[in-house]
């Protein structure tokens, strides 16, 4: 079979690109041949398995780029802070031009037999206008856009209704797809993330060498992980406000924060406010310095206000961590007692209660190996795709 993925955001820095990427990876691995149509706005010279063009953009880098502005997000990426919701309606035109002369372009040379379009925003639009069948993956951000910016409605709309089917990533965005959309429930099949088990599971790194690889050289005695955008809706804030409480529970413990975005220098100045000298911003990461920080780590955080999935929820627990999570978005379909605690949103309180039980109980060695193999018995790739396959099977009957 040969697919087409698209996708409005690099493979690198967003849940959408490493989920587009492993889709990718794992459709090579069966025999099937892929093409990827990604954006960025620098090159990736990554050594990838499957044929690729990326619209290239504007980032005052004299080059020669498909679109005269940085690429657009519905919150914020490590390469660009440039939203949907602030670029004009010239430059909406231009970018829905593009994306549809490229898929038209790629479309004659590669003669997919399905597309599969990331977002239920422009990417579909793009699909419907080649003539190829196409399914769609709704990741949740692109709801949180559409109910934002009534701009890209006709684009959203006309994808959906010509999609052959539409995958949702968890109950949540499920359920908000119907409504939004008023889409036929039988078009939509619920189908949760998986992830890369070959980059996530347990690592044997010691604390000391991880830091040191980071450029801190001090050795963590109990460590609390953090992986995410630093923007409003992943909770950062409440994260760092419940380490004072954590931090005078347990005075040796050390925050680690992966992640960029908008409200970098913001949370610094929390830290700074609360006194704080056991956070520290690592920035923006590889997947593989990631999962090392999952396996040190005693515990992970996703604090989010809103999360459509939580992928990094998953990866931490197939690194053998415990979770401590919010009761957002698609987190309760797979966070439960076994593996870590659901919280509420918003309540610092909560949270740093929450961390303080599961440091001082030690549950990386009651909860970890359980968690381990709950990830990769219920959330590998394997189960995933099988799912993906045969929609794309129906779509071409």
């Amino acid at each position: 079979m040969k697919v087409l993925l698209i996708n409005h955001f690099p493979l690198q820095g967003s849940g959408s690109g490493i989920y587009t990427l492993n889709i990718a990876r794992e459709l090579i691995k069966e025999g099937h041949e892929v093409f990827v149509i990604d954006i960025d706005n620098e090159r990736d010279n990554s050594d990838y398995s499957f044929q690729r063009r990326t619209i290239m953009c504007d980032s005052s880098k004299n080059e020669l780029t498909d679109l005269s502005f940085n690429f657009p997000c519905f919150t914020t990426h490590p390469r660009s802070l440039n939203t949907y919701y602030n670029i004009t309606n010239r430059q909406i035109e231009e970018y829905v031009s593009t994306f549809v002369e490229v898929t038209k372009e790629i479309v004659s040379k590669f003669k997919p037999d399905i597309i599969h379009a990331q977002h239920l925003w422009v990417t579909p639009f793009a699909a419907w206008k080649s003539g190829v069948p196409y399914i769609i993956t709704v990741h949740g951000t692109d709801l949180m856009g559409y109910k934002k910016d009534d701009r890209y409605h006709k684009y959203a709309k006309k994808g959906a209704i010509n999609a052959n089917r539409i995958i949702t990533i968890s109950r949540q965005v499920h359920n908000d797809t119907l409504a939004l959309l008023n889409i036929p429930e039988n078009k939509l099949k619920l189908n949760p993330n998986g992830f890369d088990s070959n980059i996530f599971r347990p690592k044997s790194i010691e604390k000391k060498e991880l830091f040191l690889k980071f450029g801190e050289d001090i050795i963590p005695e109990i460590l609390v992980s953090f992986v995410g955008k630093f923007t409003k809706f992943k909770g950062i804030d409440i994260l760092i406000k419940a380490a004072r409480t954590v931090t005078d529970a347990i005075p040796e413990v050390v925050f680690a924060l992966a992640g960029d975005g908008e409200l970098m220098t913001k949370m610094k100045k929390l830290t700074q406010d609360l006194g704080l000298e056991n956070v520290y911003f690592l920035g923006h990461r590889s997947q593989e310095d990631v999962a090392s920080l999952y396996s040190c780590a005693d515990v992970s955080v996703v604090p989010s206000r809103v999360e459509p999935f939580g992928l990094v929820a998953l990866e931490a627990l197939a690194c053998g961590t415990p979770v401590v999570a919010t009761n957002a978005g698609g987190l309760p379909d797979f966070i439960n007692e076994k593996v870590g605690q659901l919280i509420q949103m918003e309540n610092v309180n909560e949270l740093a209660l929450a961390l303080i039980e599961e440091l001082k109980n030690h549950t990386k060695m009651s909860k970890g190996k359980f968690a381990q193999e709950y990830a990769v018995n219920n959330y590998s790739w394997k189960s995933t795709l099988k799912n993906v396959v045969q929609l794309y099977e129906d779509a071409i009957i």
